[in-house]
């Protein structure tokens, strides 16, 4: 066809991503990244255009969580890439592999006042791990290949690759654009030709001069560990143990495209374990040492703690959360995140997921740990006791707690959970359980509200057929709403509820209690269900605690009939997290 006879930077740009067999690229259109999204279409990838950049980045990046291929999006320039810098930020904290595609404006014009010109590089580089322009269309499929390496290699993360203008439309229309705004293209001036001779002579190194490698001297190589011989001092801890205790995070799950050896490997260690971030599910809803509550009492009474792909940060009370006598081994792939607040008896840096499944091959469940097992079961047992008795299903508003415990039992088997929120979606984390690997989308330690409308996105692309949760806070949800019209026209159909108490309640009830006044944190019972009836989604609002089970059941029948669903559920006022202020 015509376009294959007019090559532009968008093909070479397809080539590279089909051939890494990425499957989508999400994008919110622009002019500079046309393109990318016509060369990607050309190449069988299917294009996902949101209504927001960052919303993109987020679904690029619940790609890569669930796929263990990079996530890709493509943003314009100037605005486009700055909307995107959050969700950059969020995907390197929690260390999303992704490749971020930011247009330019023309390599001739830079810093001359073009639309939308401005310095992206400076403001991104903080927010991703490596970043870089290409100026020229020589470029293109190397640093593609090189960002895609540096995106998956060692402590995965996202890189940004500026994409001007110029090097991604075909050589004769950037021709003519040149000579046409220059005015060189009828010159008679002696000014006029020799600026038309500067133009075609630029024009000719970006279309026609072969890339070079010039990426500097080769970083130093790190002295090779002896895995072996930590992975034999590791069992040998283990085995000598009588009440380990593991901890298994998002880290573990990275890269990941076969998530079986890994489940295998925690069950034959038949360890406890408590499972946080991407890999809460990896064992399943149920599972005989698989826990959620007391994890601080278990690491205090614990001799020893294998803590995986998990850094020791607030999460882990920066590294004291543990008793004094506790021996503890971390596996992560950062050097920094081995050692940072705490150095652990043992080391190992390596990925924490082939850690694990190394480590069982030495070592597997022993019956001396039994006792300690049963132990942790009890408290969980009870744990979870003292939260049904909590729930209060006959109130004039709709429980939290016993909403939660009502969609528990709804979830089908394939059901994928996003959250986004602070006390709404916090309460729903005590009773929700994954049902399988890779089904639980959480912000990750940046903590970012504003996750929910593109994480699901992905997920509904990577898994068509599965029952898609967004669970919202109230507050949270107006950040990504407008996706509603993604899910439409995508042909996308989650299932949205949203805790409706009208208020930031996260942080609501520790500032009056602390500072005495509400200030900043008050909101609306806002019809949340009409604005997603407005993009063309379904509505349904929930008041009464008797109607949970029905509501639940047609919106569930609604999503399998390929309609996406906003459940307004308005809730009533609980101190169930009362002193969880977040800061």
């Amino acid at each position: 066809m015509m376009r294959d006879a007019v090559r532009h930077g968008g093909d070479l740009i397809a080539s590279v991503l089909a051939r890494w067999k990425v499957p989508y690229v999400f994008t919110l259109c622009g002019g500079h990244i046309s393109p990318i999204l016509v060369g990607a279409k050309d190449k069988g990838l299917a294009i996902i255009d949101c209504r927001d950049e960052k919303n993109a980045v987020f679904a690029a990046d619940a790609v890569a969580r669930m796929t263990g291929i990079p996530g890709v999006a493509a943003v314009t320039a100037g605005p486009g890439v700055t909307n995107a810098i959050t969700a950059l930020k969020n995907a390197q904290l929690a260390q999303s592999p992704l490749v971020l595609f930011g247009g330019a404006t023309a390599t001739v014009l830079k810093g001359r006042g073009a639309l939308q010109d401005i310095d992206q590089l400076s403001l991104i580089r903080p927010a991703v791990k490596w970043a870089a322009k290409c100026n020229t269309v020589g470029h293109l499929e190397p640093m593609l290949e090189r960002a895609l390496r540096e995106a998956t290699s060692g402590v995965p993360g996202p890189v940004f690759l500026e994409v001007p203008v110029d090097v991604l439309y075909p050589e004769s229309v950037v021709r003519e654009w040149y000579l046409k705004e220059s005015g060189a293209a009828e010159g008679k001036t002696l000014t006029q030709k020799a600026l038309g001779l500067y133009l075609k002579g630029h024009l000719f190194r970006q279309f026609h001069v072969p890339h070079v490698d010039v990426g500097g001297l080769l970083p130093e190589l790190e002295r090779p560990q002896d895995l072996d011989g930590l992975l034999g001092r590791a069992a040998a801890m283990l085995k000598k143990a009588e009440r380990p205790v593991l901890v298994v995070g998002s880290q573990t799950m990275v890269n990941l495209k076969d998530v079986g050896p890994l489940a295998r490997a925690v069950e034959t260690l038949g360890v406890p374990v408590w499972l946080g971030g991407m890999a809460r599910g990896l064992l399943g809803r149920h599972g005989p040492t698989q826990f959620r509550h007391a994890r601080g009492k278990a690491l205090k009474e614990a001799d020893l703690a294998i803590v995986c792909g998990f850094p020791f940060d607030f999460r882990m009370k920066y590294g004291l959360g543990f008793g004094r006598k506790t021996k503890v081994i971390s596996a992560n792939l950062s050097a920094e995140e081995l050692t940072k607040n705490r150095r652990p008896d043992l080391a190992v840096k390596m990925n924490a997921g082939d850690f694990l499944v190394r480590l069982a091959g030495r070592a597997q469940a022993d019956a001396k740990w039994q006792g300690w097992v049963d132990t942790c079961r009890q408290r969980e047992d009870a744990r979870d006791e003292e939260i049904r008795k909590k729930a209060n299903p006959a109130g004039e508003l709709v429980d939290p707690i016993h909403f939660f415990q009502r969609l528990e039992e709804k979830l089908a088997d394939d059901s994928v959970l996003v959250v986004d929120g602070g006390d709404f979606v916090a309460t729903g984390a005590y009773v929700l359980r994954p049902r399988r690997p890779l089904s639980w989308l959480d912000p990750g330690v940046f903590g970012t509200l504003g996750v929910g409308g593109g994480f699901a996105v992905g997920a509904a692309a990577v898994r068509p057929n599965a029952e898609v949760w967004i669970i919202y806070g109230d507050g949270s949800s107006a950040y990504s709403l407008s996706e509603f019209d993604t899910f439409v026209r995508h042909g996308m159909a989650p299932i949205a509820v949203i805790g409706n108490d009208a208020s930031w309640q996260q942080i609501a009830r520790d500032q009056v209690t602390i500072l005495g006044t509400d200030v900043g944190t008050t909101l609306l019972r806002t019809d949340y269900e009409k604005v997603a009836e407005g993009y063309g989604g379904v509505g349904l609002r929930l008041t009464d605690p008797k109607k949970i089970d029905a509501v639940l059941d047609e919106a569930k029948a609604l999503s399998r009939k390929g309609k996406p669903v906003c459940i307004n559920v308005h809730i009533a006022k609980t101190d169930f997290r009362e002193g969880s202020i977040s800061v």
